[in-house]
């Protein structure tokens, strides 16, 4: 086991079915990663603001490539992309 955080954390709801929609492309592309469950009140999601510089989830930031990103389908786009088939060697 590694001995440091895995270098994707992913911001989202509980039961929110566009975080699920990346947990599923996450877990598919077989990518390690932190899940931190915010604020369900999209005004009380400071962390959120602090890290992507907007509120909405789900948001993931992704250390190894320096990418931050909101947004179901733009997410799921960039993980697919990132570590899809085609970049199997870049983890």
């Amino acid at each position: 086991m590694p001995d440091s955080d895995p270098p994707i954390t992913l911001y989202r709801l509980q039961a929110c079915p566009y975080c699920e929609r990346v947990v599923r492309t996450l877990d598919d592309l077989g990518l390690d990663y932190t899940s931190r469950f915010v604020e369900p009140m999209h005004s009380e999601r400071n962390v959120v603001k602090r890290v992507a510089g907007s509120r909405p989830v789900p948001a993931i930031v992704d250390e190894r490539t320096g990418v931050t990103m909101s947004e179901s389908a733009n997410v799921v786009e960039y993980l697919e992309s990132t570590y899809g088939d085609g970049n199997r060697g870049a983890r």
